[in-house]
């Protein structure tokens, strides 16, 4: 993946948001080299594009939300996760609501449409962002740290008081087929009592057996049961790889985390980005460049749209 990539063709996809319970829909569109990934979001006849960037993240209390003038996207995370999985660095995504839909509470919905649109390369290389030396964040018994790799990782922990979870670790070389294979179906997890608060103030409207995985006194509740024996520490892996793609580039090292979630995974991005002196920029060179379109079939070079870097 050492060049840009965008979709092939705009796609769309409708369903429920989370928590607003409103029908949203949103289109993905192909993207210049350069461009990034951009929400355009409206409200009425307003509309306001949004970088997915995390000088843009606002909230992170029960998902990832987005904002600029008064407009906001939230739970991006698992889309975000999916365009890292294809390699997607340049996107325009219009949206008509508060949130992304929530499709069965996975990236395996969005795993699909994005395979529906196609990959188009840009020939334009990517530039990593590869961590050269440790970081590390503690809050009370959350923990992220960030070490040197010639590869993306993560390791992660949790533990629930509660027998259906328990103690889970999982570590992953992260690759677009391991992810598509053991990540994107993981579905986001909630205990019922904290579903029951949150529809009794307003949020979680659209939330129900089809897009979470509810955990009652007993067991889950859900018909099927789980997908993964470690569906839970499979999902916060999801989150965090949607989460870490808002420092804007690829990455190039280890994540650890220990009992992380939405807030110190953003505080986390922010420390890297704040922290220069622990990181560089990684391009490939033009010869690079060269050699791979050289050494490509024939049929991948007619796929490349040429651009000036």
């Amino acid at each position: 993946m050492i060049f840009q990539a965008t979709i092939a063709k705009p796609v769309t996809i409708t369903g429920i948001g989370l928590h607003s319970g409103r029908d949203i829909t949103m289109t993905l569109r192909p993207a210049d080299a350069g461009t990034g990934i951009i929400f355009h979001r409206t409200e009425g006849e307003r509309t306001v594009a949004i970088e997915a960037r995390a000088c843009n993240v606002v909230d992170t209390r029960l998902a990832t939300v987005i904002g600029k003038q008064g407009l906001s996207v939230s739970t991006i995370e698992h889309l975000m996760a999916a365009l890292t999985a294809f390699g997607i660095d340049n996107l325009h995504i219009d949206i008509d609501g508060p949130e992304v839909p929530i499709m069965d509470g996975s990236a395996a919905p969005l795993i699909d449409l994005l395979t529906e649109a196609g990959l188009q390369r840009l020939h334009r290389s990517r530039k990593y962002l590869a961590i050269r030396k440790p970081i590390t964040l503690v809050e009370g018994e959350k923990r992220v740290s960030l070490i040197p790799s010639r590869f993306f990782r993560i390791s992660f922990d949790i533990a629930f008081d509660h027998p259906c979870i328990g103690l889970q670790s999982r570590s992953i070389k992260f690759s677009p087929e391991l992810f598509r294979r053991d990540i994107a179906p993981a579905r986001t997890f909630g205990f019922l009592h904290e579903v029951e608060y949150l529809k009794a103030n307003g949020l979680a409207r659209g939330g129900s057996l089809e897009n979470a995985v509810v955990i009652g006194k007993d067991g889950i509740l859900n018909d099927e049961g789980l997908r993964f024996s470690d569906e839970f520490v499979r999902h916060k892996i999801l989150d965090a790889i949607g989460d870490f793609s808002l420092l804007g580039y690829p990455l190039l090292g280890h994540i650890k985390a220990f009992k992380a979630g939405h807030d110190i995974n953003h505080k986390a991005v922010t420390r890297v980005l704040e922290s220069p002196d622990h990181w560089q920029i990684v391009e490939f060179s033009e010869k690079d460049l060269l050699e791979a379109l050289e050494q490509a079939p024939a049929a991948y070079q007619e796929e490349l749209v040429f651009s000036k870097a």
